[in-house]
């Protein structure tokens, strides 16, 4: 398994969360053509109590947002649209890639708000999250470019429609 998930808030059994984790997260890899059987990710499924708190503690932001990440290692690009390090790989040991943390409120809220599948929203959050542990960005303009279109690629190879499509017709 490329993915260690634990459960802490008990909404999330309302979808399969750890097989969903696990595809998502393997999707990515695959789709920047590292073998998931050389990493290991571990995951948070909680509430955005939980997340607030772990907000207020990493990012000094005390509210709920949607998914948080921390990278084992930077491997964030030092110039603007380029391509961040690969991960290191050694032994017969998975190497950890980082934590994410995703939380089940928020996640449902901005589903309903968009108009869009529970399970696809939270698909683009994990397959965000493990982004960044990779170091891809979206502070940087250019990062944001190269980052959104590895997630629009993936989630289509998962058959997940585009995640930053207005679809209001606006």
């Amino acid at each position: 398994m490329l993915t260690e998930t634990l459960i802490e808030d008990p909404n999330w059994q309302q979808i399969d969360f750890p097989d969903l984790a696990e595809t998502a997260s393997r999707a990515v890899l695959g789709h920047l053509d590292l073998d998931p059987e050389h990493f290991e990710i571990a995951i948070l499924a909680c509430d955005d109590a939980r997340i607030a708190t772990l907000n207020a503690d990493f990012r000094g932001k005390p509210q709920p947002t949607n998914v948080l990440s921390w990278p084992e290692e930077d491997l964030s690009a030092q110039i603007a649209g380029q391509p961040p390090e690969e991960p290191p790989t050694g032994g017969d040991e998975a190497q950890p890639l980082g934590d994410i943390a995703i939380a089940f409120g928020t996640c449902q809220r901005e589903a309903e708000d968009q108009n869009k599948r529970f399970d696809a929203h939270v698909t683009h959050l994990v397959v965000h999250g493990v982004l960044h542990l990779l170091g891809y960005d979206h502070i940087r303009d250019k990062d944001a470019t190269v980052m959104e279109a590895h997630e629009r690629a993936i989630l289509g190879k998962l058959g997940i429609s585009d995640p930053y499509r207005d679809e209001s017709g606006d």
